[in-house]
């Protein structure tokens, strides 16, 4: 069965003409439309299916009073503007759903006692599912304006009590504006980023 060529327009929406925003509508996002993103992306494959990212939507004013504080001082309006923020975090456990997630064999033995293999896994893991993620929140509608720019450590220690989930980064959502967009920065060509060999 061959693949399916989605539109150019699809490709323009979700690539092309999609930009990281910074200003934001005063646009609600409902909670189905964050739950058809979330159920959307989870089909993004990952290794040994091991989808270790754990999502915090932050969108209430008490939330985004906890969170703004713990960011550079760049991304702090960008935050309080946005109606969801999304931490996206990497479980450090997450090899203890792999007989769910992976049941043809025993991938949880993998990890067990291996720190680096798990740090390293959650995190790349994670990485992937937080594009999914943007991927999905653009092809469903919405605008994105992922950050880095934060304190990991305060934002571990106040949206993921516990230790076992650290943060990635964070991506707002909703529908953005032109305010504050910078020009289109360049991208390297083919020639200058890949060998085919």
């Amino acid at each position: 069965m061959s693949a399916k060529i989605i539109s150019d327009e699809a490709l323009d929406v979700i690539f092309r003409s999609a930009r990281t925003r910074n200003g934001w509508q005063e646009r609600k996002v409902s909670s189905t439309l964050v739950q058809a993103v979330y159920d959307l992306m989870k089909w993004g494959p990952t290794s040994a299916n091991c989808s270790p990212a754990r999502f915090v939507f932050v969108t209430s004013e008490q939330a985004k009073a906890r969170l703004i504080p713990l960011l550079l001082p760049g991304n702090q309006g960008k935050v309080k503007a946005a109606p969801v923020t999304a931490i996206i975090g990497y479980d450090l456990e997450f090899y203890e759903k792999l007989p769910q997630l992976f049941p043809h064999t025993d991938a949880r033995s993998w990890f067990v006692g291996n720190s680096a293999l798990i740090e390293t896994t959650a995190f790349r893991n994670s990485s992937l599912q937080g594009a999914y993620f943007m991927i999905a929140a653009r092809a469903l509608g919405l605008d994105c304006g992922p950050m880095s720019g934060f304190n990991n450590e305060a934002v571990d220690r106040e949206f993921f009590p516990g230790g076992k989930i650290k943060s990635n980064f964070i991506c707002a959502i909703g529908y953005g504006t032109d305010e504050n967009l910078f020009p289109r920065s360049p991208r390297l060509s083919f020639d200058e980023a890949c060998e085919v060999v």
